[in-house]
């Protein structure tokens, strides 16, 4: 489960009803089915037009990722790559065809593959690219879909406002019903716009981020496949691939297989 999400959430939520209480707001009185409808419904309908029903009805997968995804350790990915280097260099490539299929890492398992086969070190690069730029591409789909609710949300808003109003003007007679009718058409604006900063485009942001810490570990794992194609010093390969980190990131407790990674120096 990643905190930082519910945390958010929740902390965006309570802050904003808190709020509107101090001042003697009561929290019943923004509750209004009608604007709901209008915003949610009107939302998620603009978002299904302008999407493919593929990327929409994966919803669920981008609200998983968002919220229980736990970001991956470079680290462990490093780790990998350093002890498949030293099996490589002691037994030869063709050794580590023995421990293709206890990879967890699918990209990974699909480079070793293609470095055991002997493809030609560009080819596999090649090859490579294009799942990673495959990759991103999925995820443009469905971040583009969460920005765009973000984008429709204050505009579906303003058109529940618009419409409350029209419904108001036309009943200027039962003045009874003026002030709930006007307060359900100001609830509208006030969904959508806080629909839009609190839910939608943070969520494409998270996605966003979620995007970019892949990618990168996929760009590193190229990286580190083609290195032990090339037959590089594992201690070598391990401090190229913690130059795709922050500085602030390189160090890690117990920095596991950098013994190993010396004594095949030696």
């Amino acid at each position: 489960m990643d905190f930082a999400t519910i945390i958010g959430l929740i902390v965006a939520v309570v802050g904003l009803a808190f709020g509107f209480t101090l001042d003697g707001g009561s929290l019943a009185s923004l509750w209004r089915l009608p604007a709901l409808v209008i915003v949610f419904g009107g939302t998620i309908g603009a978002t299904l037009l302008g999407s493919r029903m593929k990327s929409f009805t994966g919803i669920g997968k981008y609200l998983k990722i968002a919220f229980f995804t736990k970001a991956t350790n470079p680290h462990d990915t490093i780790e990998s790559l350093v002890n498949l280097a030293i099996q490589a260099r002691r037994e030869g490539i063709l050794a580590l065809e023995e421990n293709v299929e206890q990879l967890d890492d699918q990209f990974l398992k699909n480079g070793v593959r293609l470095v055991v086969d002997g493809v030609d070190p560009e080819l596999a690069k090649q090859m490579l690219e294009t799942e990673i730029s495959y990759i991103e591409r999925r995820h443009e789909a469905g971040i583009g879909m969460f920005e765009s609710a973000g984008g429709f949300a204050p505009t579906m808003g303003i058109i529940g406002t618009v419409m409350g109003l029209i419904h108001v003007l036309g009943n200027l007679d039962n003045v009874s019903k003026l002030g709930p009718e006007i307060a359900t058409a100001f609830t509208a604006t006030l969904y959508g716009v806080a629909s839009a900063n609190i839910l939608w485009l943070p969520l494409a942001n998270k996605l966003k981020a979620r995007s970019e810490d892949e990618v990168l570990e996929r760009e590193m794992t190229l990286e580190g496949i083609l290195s032990i194609q090339a037959g590089e010093n594992p201690n070598v390969l391990k401090q190229k691939l913690l130059s795709f980190l922050a500085s602030s990131q390189r160090e890690r407790k117990g920095r596991a297989g950098e013994a190993d990674a010396e004594t095949a120096e030696a």
